[in-house]
């Protein structure tokens, strides 16, 4: 008769072996993501990194935590889990370059009902390419079962990041002034925000993911799990360029943009943003039309186009855009700032 903690454990529905099976699935990708600064194996209590900040007078860290919201419904009715990771990358590696920092590493948390090694392998394969592309280590994480909480077939996924800048080069948004230029960055879609407006627009296609769609190019659920793009290596590069030109940086998710463009303005500065300079991708004007969602509550809602705006000195904003088109990035002049009361206007 067997009677051991393991036992009982896995009688109250934690499988402990799936989780050491996970472990030696995911090294792989963990392993793949590892730059200098890295300590220690994996597997420790804690992740450790030594950050080289000799070029800096003043190092301040910078750190942000985010999650993916209600996307993880297309991806339980997908059964695909291999891009959702780049999603929770994104949402904490966008925000952390909005200061100027370089972020450094990452960790992430799964909470699953029931742990099944390959799809949390095929989870943690997705956290692993976005730390890739925005160049940063993922250095520990944890994985937790939550029978009798959670849903076997469903989880959550959360991540952590933390980067350095020099103190005299943060970007706060402070220097920005009237006549400054505002230039976009698009998007790759949707991102990670707006997804229960979304489930709702699309209820009745939801068993129809697999639906191309011409306008999209892609199948619905192709188009509705894409992931969120990761603007890191394209902006270090622009600030390293440009320097104190660079003035403020937006990053555009919940809330679009009345809600966060305005955290990049400092007191007395407007933002003027001319609806017809964003490109217009067909996921938001299928939704709008099928959603019947006035123009107002969409750009209030999702980034319409745009994942990333930056506040620019005027006569640097030619050379910007040019850089920035170098780079493999695709940017728009939506707009600029003016004086008056701190805020946005949309010029339709």
């Amino acid at each position: 008769m067997q009677d051991s903690k393991s036992d009982s454990y896995a009688k109250a529905g934690v499988d402990v072996t799936a989780g050491y099976e996970s472990v030696e699935l995911i090294k792989p990708h963990i392993k793949s993501t590892f730059r200098p600064g890295v300590l220690g194996a994996f597997g420790g209590f804690g992740g450790m990194f030594e950050p080289n900040l000799s070029n800096m007078k003043r190092p301040v860290a910078v750190s942000g935590t985010d999650g993916v919201g209600t996307k993880l419904k297309l991806s339980f009715l997908m059964n695909k889990h291999d891009t959702i990771g780049i999603d929770c990358v994104a949402m904490c590696v966008n925000d952390i370059i909005c200061s100027g920092a370089e972020p450094l590493f990452f960790l992430d948390y799964i909470a699953t009902g029931k742990n099944k090694p390959e799809r949390t392998a095929a989870i943690v394969s997705g956290v692993a390419e976005g730390c890739r592309q925005a160049g940063c280590a993922l250095i520990g994480g944890e994985t937790a079962e939550h029978p009798g909480m959670m849903p076997e077939d469903e989880y959550d996924i959360a991540g952590f990041s933390v980067g350095f800048v020099d103190y005299d080069d943060i970007i706060d948004g402070k220097t920005i002034s009237s006549g400054d230029v505002i230039i976009g960055i698009e998007s790759s879609g949707l991102h990670s925000n707006g997804f229960s407006l979304v489930r709702k627009v699309f209820a009745e296609q939801l068993n129809k993911l697999d639906a191309h769609i011409p306008e999209f190019g892609c199948t619905l659920g192709e188009e509705l799990l894409r992931p969120t793009r990761i603007y890191v290596k394209p902006l270090l590069n622009i600030i390293k360029q440009f320097g104190k030109d660079i003035k403020g940086i937006s990053n555009i998710t919940g809330g679009g943009y009345n809600e966060n463009i305005p955290r990049m303005l400092p007191e007395g500065i407007r933002a003027r943003i001319e609806v017809s300079k964003i490109p217009e991708k067909p996921i938001f004007k299928m939704l709008a039309q099928k959603g019947n969602i006035p123009a107002k509550d969409m750009y209030n809602t999702f980034n319409m186009g745009i994942g990333i705006v930056l506040a620019v000195s005027e006569s640097k904003s030619d050379s910007v855009m040019d850089s920035l088109r170098k780079l493999g990035e695709t940017p728009h002049i939506i707009g600029h700032c003016l004086s008056g009361e701190k805020g946005v206007d949309l010029l339709w």
